[in-house]
């Protein structure tokens, strides 16, 4: 695959992950890992793209009247430390893509839509739950260089804590304060990002403003949603079996 498939892919990534209000870091980071990206430049590259995606699709989320305030803070008060941690810390390269490999499957799943059931019956989170939730979530984010959203959505779905786009307002902001914290993490031990980051946050831009905008609105493309989770499956498969 050439460099212009790059450039292709990466703005509909933004778009699909907007859409279902989150920052599309897990996408970014398996197109980086097809194309060979070292993990010291994929993690503070995908935290950059991510602040500013999760931004645009909180905002058009938040607008549409879909953000739980005292959802969010439960999980953002054990986020925000534990991934500020996690980004101190650089891991085993083996280890980094194996564990960025198994976490693409919620990704995988989560654009074939298998967590996208709604619960009629809504259950309160206890302060507790979101604070334990929200820590794990956040350290393992720090670490690998996500926001988390794509595992908190799910959660918060199968918890019955939230209706889907409740869940994907949250998530947004959630995956921006700990994508902010990671990248404070990362900036306190000197980060490397890509050459090209400021050309990529253009395209990731362009591609969220349109996908928060459907994604707050109506349903995703189906056939792009399938597409993009077949790049997600050839990327984990490489990431856990390639050395």
């Amino acid at each position: 695959m050439g460099i212009d498939f790059f450039i292709l892919i990466l703005p509909i990534i933004a778009f699909l992950y907007a859409a279902v209000g989150h920052g599309g870091a897990s996408g970014y980071l398996a197109l980086m890992a097809l194309y060979s990206f070292p993990p010291e430049v994929m993690k503070p590259t995908a935290l950059l793209l991510n602040l500013f995606v999760a931004a645009i699709s909180f905002y058009h989320f938040w607008k549409a009247g879909y953000f739980n305030g005292k959802l969010f803070l439960y999980f953002a008060v054990g986020s925000i430390p534990l991934s500020f941690l996690g980004g101190l810390y650089d891991i085993d390269t083996r280890l980094y893509k194996i564990i960025l490999g198994i976490l693409l499957l919620f990704a995988i799943a989560k654009m074939l839509n298998l967590f996208g059931k709604e619960s009629d019956v809504i259950r309160e989170v206890k302060w507790y739950q979101g604070i334990f939730v929200g820590g794990l979530i956040g350290f393992f984010s720090g670490l690998i260089g996500i926001g988390g959203g794509i595992i908190l959505s799910p959660v918060i779905l199968l918890m019955k804590w939230g209706r889907m786009k409740e869940a994907a307002a949250v998530s947004a902001l959630f995956i921006w304060v700990n994508s902010a914290s990671g990248m404070a993490g990362q900036i306190t031990k000197g980060i490397q990002l890509h050459p090209a980051s400021i050309f990529f946050v253009l395209l990731v831009v362009f591609g969220s403003f349109f996908g928060g905008l459907v994604g707050s609105s109506r349903l995703n493309n189906r056939n792009l949603r399938y597409a993009l989770a077949f790049v997600l499956v050839l990327a984990s498969v490489k990431l856990v079996f390639v050395t």
